[in-house]
């Protein structure tokens, strides 16, 4: 298999098509880039800012280019020298305007005698119940196209059944569908077919079977046949029924006929820090936010917990465990949003009884996985431990917690167990990463994808140690800093990692600004919001009202303390929206702000180069999300989504390629150029020479700052390693303590002749003092001669 040397993901939208991209494969060829990782390309409804909703997954989105948009943009990238990875989305489908998707189209006007009758997990005995109406009664707005081939209501249209349409009211005709128009509200209890996570408008596609797998994935095949394919991203695998066995059916038909090398297969697993794949999947990796965990705890100080504890506490009146939060957010995604599939799981537990009983002790055993989900029997452990955390917690359940876990172990392969597994990710990733890390606000710089917000940094053995497993297990999978689903971009995080550092600043700082701006008092039973919104606002400034209440409106959403997306309080809401404005409009308060950002920026900035050169140069597969090779302080999407200044960014790397060093604290140009060398100079390095970027080792330094520095030789027998990276963690405390002093970085086998290759500069001895050498910037990139 041809590994890639890295990956830039793209997101490709109908603003930024397949042409687009195309005009940018000069860029990314410079700037070192191996592989263009592309944001989903097939099919998607109409006006998909993301492609996530495939609607027809036989072609190439039109909106985006279409077919030859396709075939120009990899012939483009083949004349470059860079790969293809594209992001496949196998679990669900966008049926949100039904005449865009053939399949579900056919579904609603044949029913059961639909050829794609099977494509969707859904219960068929019943009518579907589309839960699209603003109000029950709405059901009298119906109307009848002029033909009365076709339902509308309002902008929305629905087939109607041959031989059902020809006489009576459009309410009569909606009556004899295979479809029923219903209220909104309906679809958290009582939905007839499965869908993703709580999205209505996203139904599940039974790619377990292998004749649906083989007419959703014959269009991605036949590119993968032709030369035009060298991988895949495959998304929310844990939604699928048998994720194993469809990444082993996947692998396969990748590998298929006469390729060069075996495609490169990532799976978008979000693990826990202690979790590891399921060895039976033929897989590559993940798509890397176990080392985004990783890389940027390195930079947050234990030492601060203690304070940064206390700092939240007393603006919050309250100090709450991460996993009382974590189970009360699962227990409402249970109670109030996955009812249904809370049903339907307790319909297959064994025995019955009485339901609202089973109901619960069903939903407290999805409350209690210590990860996202079991593989039985793969994965036993996890489910071992959940059954033991809820007939702990409620001991008036446990025989039936145990009953389905009986069942589960006998039977793995069966309708419970599989439910059950599919619906404990949903659980997971609804209440812990879209509610909880929007309620519990201590250090929002933790609040990630993959994280764990009550480990408080990652100690330098920790980080070497899995670095090295990585090289050791998994040396091909994809790592990672931002994302399109991250809460908030790599450098908004380094720049709050450094409050780890100035915890009685950062707490002055919060006394002054809440009481000069409060949130609006009454409405909200806990000021986490308020945490949240002044965390946000240092780590991304500058930032817009306009951004900053967009982001606010979600993040109140999410957390669903005093509003919701399902239950929206229009008055909190408002008070919300009016808030950024109220507090940027006020000179006094962004003075405050601008003062305090000043004062952590530039250790932010450090933070940030060092965890972006320790991922680009440690093992696995770096991806660089779109913009972030220079600054980026972005929040969560849709806000890390805005367009990128690619002429800014070709001018900056045309100038650097002219010879020029950007001075870290210069102008604005400068900056974005500090982090934009840093990143051209890894990908460079690891595309034209890949045979440095193998094996991994701790470098430590010595002297009275070697706590300062973070370092690891790769490229070569022990000893004789060819390639040194080497960052600053901790820049605060490392100032305090009066800088490098006489601290010095021993370098594999004392040899001098050594090259900085983002500065250019030599190194004058096999044991160079740090002062010199990450003098001009906090990170360096060491590289022997070949």
């Amino acid at each position: 298999m041809s590994i890639p040397t890295s990956t830039y993901r793209l997101q490709l939208s109908p603003e930024q098509p397949f042409a687009a991209a195309r005009d940018l494969v000069g860029y990314l060829d410079a700037l070192g880039v191996g592989t263009l990782y592309c944001s989903p390309i097939l099919q998607a409804a109409p006006g998909s800012s993301h492609g996530y909703d495939v609607v027809d997954p036989t072609h190439a989105n039109d909106e985006l280019g279409g077919e030859a948009g396709r075939r120009d943009l990899v012939a483009t990238l083949r004349a470059a020298g860079l790969g293809v990875l594209v992001d496949l989305v196998p679990n669900h489908m966008g049926v949100a305007v039904p005449a865009a998707n053939p399949s579900w189209w056919s579904l609603l006007r044949e029913g059961a005698d639909s050829p794609y009758a099977a494509w969707y997990d859904a219960d068929l005995s019943r009518p579907l119940l589309i839960p699209v109406l603003g109000a029950p009664e709405d059901v009298e707005a119906l109307t009848l196209s002029d033909d009365r081939s076709e339902l509308r209501y309002y902008e929305h249209r629905y087939p109607v059944a041959p031989g059902t349409g020809d006489e009576g009211t459009a309410q009569e005709v909606h009556d004899r569908q295979h479809y029923r128009l219903v209220h909104w509200r309906r679809g958290n209890a009582e939905l007839t077919y499965r869908r993703f996570f709580d999205v209505s408008d996203l139904a599940a596609v039974r790619v377990d079977d292998p004749e649906i797998f083989d007419a959703t994935h014959a269009e991605v095949l036949r590119w993968r046949a032709a030369g035009q394919l060298d991988g895949l991203r495959i998304d929310h695998p844990d939604g699928l029924t048998a994720p194993g066995a469809y990444l082993r059916r996947l692998r396969a038909a990748l590998d298929a006929g006469e390729h060069a090398d075996r495609a490169w297969l990532l799976v978008e697993k979000i693990l826990g820090p202690d979790e590891a794949l399921p060895l039976s999947w033929p897989v590559d990796g993940t798509t890397g936010y176990e080392a985004l965990r990783e890389v940027q705890g390195l930079f947050v100080d234990p030492r601060g917990e203690a304070l940064v504890d206390a700092v939240a506490a007393q603006h919050t009146g309250v100090r709450e465990g991460l996993s009382t939060v974590e189970h009360a957010a699962r227990r409402l995604v249970t109670d109030e949003i996955l009812v249904a599939e809370m049903r339907r799981i307790a319909d297959l537990v064994p025995g019955g009884g009485d339901d609202e009983k089973v109901r619960d002790a069903v939903a407290e055993l999805l409350s209690s996985f210590p990860v996202y989900r079991s593989y039985l029997p793969e994965g036993r452990a996890a489910l071992d431990r959940a059954v033991d955390t809820a007939a702990t917690a409620r001991p008036e359940l446990a025989d039936i917690v145990r009953t389905i876990h009986a069942a589960m172990v006998a039977e793995p392969d069966g309708h419970l167990a599989r439910r059950v597994e599919q619906t404990s990710g949903m659980v997971t990733a609804k209440g812990v990463e879209d509610t909880t890390f929007y309620r519990w606000n201590r250090f929002v710089a933790l609040n990630e994808v993959g994280g764990a917000p009550d480990r408080f940094g990652v100690s330098p053995a920790e980080f070497h140690a899995k670095a090295a497993a990585r090289d050791a297990a998994t040396p091909a999978t994809m790592t990672t800093l931002s994302t399109h689903d991250t809460k908030r971009s790599e450098d908004v995080r380094a720049r709050l990692a450094v409050l780890s550092e100035l915890t009685a600043e950062w707490g002055a700082f919060l006394r002054t600004a809440s009481a000069r701006h409060p949130l609006p008092s009454g409405r909200l039973p806990s000021p986490s919001l308020e945490l949240l919104a002044w965390q946000s606002i240092l780590g991304a400034w500058p930032i817009t009202s306009e951004r900053l209440a967009g982001y606010l409106a979600k993040a109140s959403k999410e957390a669903k303390l005093v509003t919701a997306h399902v239950d929206a309080v229009p008055e909190v809401d408002e008070a919300i929206a009016a808030w950024p404005g109220q507090v940027l409009g006020d000179a006094d308060a962004v003075a405050e702000i601008e003062a305090f950002v000043a004062q952590i920026d530039a250790h932010g900035r450090a933070n940030a180069l060092g965890q972006k050169l320790l991922q680009l140069a440690g093992p696995g597969v770096p991806d660089v999300y779109q913009g972030t090779e220079c600054y980026d302080y972005s929040l969560v999407d849709p806000d890390n989504r805005r367009p990128v200044d690619f002429t800014l960014r070709r001018r900056l790397l045309e100038r650097l390629d002219g010879g020029w060093v950007p001075a870290f604290d210069g102008d604005d140009d400068d900056r974005a150029a500090t982090k934009l060398a840093v990143v051209s100079a890894a990908l460079r390095l690891r595309r034209f020479r890949p045979e440095l970027f193998t094996g991994y080792v701790p470098t430590p330094a010595s002297g009275p700052a070697a706590d300062h520095a973070v370092a690891f030789a790769r490229g070569g027998p022990a000893g004789r390693e060819r390639l040194v990276a080497v960052a600053t963690r901790l820049p605060v405390g490392l100032r305090a303590a009066g800088g490098w002093g006489d601290t010095s970085l021993p370098l594999p086998g004392g040899a001098d002749d050594w090259t900085d290759v983002i500065t250019g500069r030599p190194v004058e001895s096999g044991a160079p003092l740090l002062c010199a050498v990450l003098d001009r910037y906090p990170v360096a990139l060491l590289v022997r001669p070949a």
